[in-house]
């Protein structure tokens, strides 16, 4: 029986994010590659499978929204379309491939493997001593963060692709002082 550990993984921490996007992850490709995965809460296999065009304009600028196609989705359901931020555009400036798929694989054929992204990332976690992270993690702690900031949950549930609230709800961390605040809002 396979055990799904995916609401295990760490949520990253501002300070860990700034290290790995500035020291830990060493080209604009693995950046790219891991703000796709951190701004729109894709899964790692998303981001890996995702065609030059489903992000860049036909003339090379970027789409005001990266396009996630249902073929390349976890219950290949419908396609999903997030919209880019600041952050995101930023690390996608940085980058661009001419090839059919986003991150091409080995040679330049098909597209880099979940697998090789994850080595990739677990080196850069280990050398900056992160520990408890995943691929999964930018996932996790995308849609913790929208949960934080207030966006509701059917906008989060629509970007993340969960079918139901409460598989998305299984990714939101809950801290002690959101316990606390919660509590301090109560007034009888």
């Amino acid at each position: 029986m396979k055990i799904d550990r995916h609401d295990q993984a760490k949520i990253l921490s501002p300070d860990e994010l700034s290290r790995l996007f500035s020291a830990g992850l060493k080209t604009a490709r693995d950046r790219a590659l891991f703000g796709v995965c951190l701004y729109t809460g894709t899964r790692i296999a998303e981001a890996c499978s995702l065609h030059t065009k489903d992000v860049y304009a036909i003339d090379g600028s970027i789409r005001p929204r990266v396009t996630i196609r249902k073929g390349t989705t976890k219950g290949k359901i419908e396609t999903r379309s997030v919209p880019v931020n600041q952050q995101l555009r930023a690390l996608l400036e940085d980058y661009s491939s001419s090839k059919v798929y986003l991150f091409p694989g080995r040679h330049g054929r098909g597209h880099i493997h979940s697998d090789s992204a994850d080595k990739i990332l677990r080196a850069a976690f280990l050398e900056l001593g992160i520990e408890g992270a995943s691929t999964h993690s930018f996932r996790r702690t995308c849609l913790t963060q929208m949960h934080r900031a207030g966006v509701p949950l059917k906008v989060i549930q629509k970007i993340s692709g969960h079918k139901t609230l409460s598989a998305l709800q299984k990714y939101l961390e809950v801290l002690d002082e959101d316990l606390e605040s919660a509590i301090s809002t109560l007034k009888f």
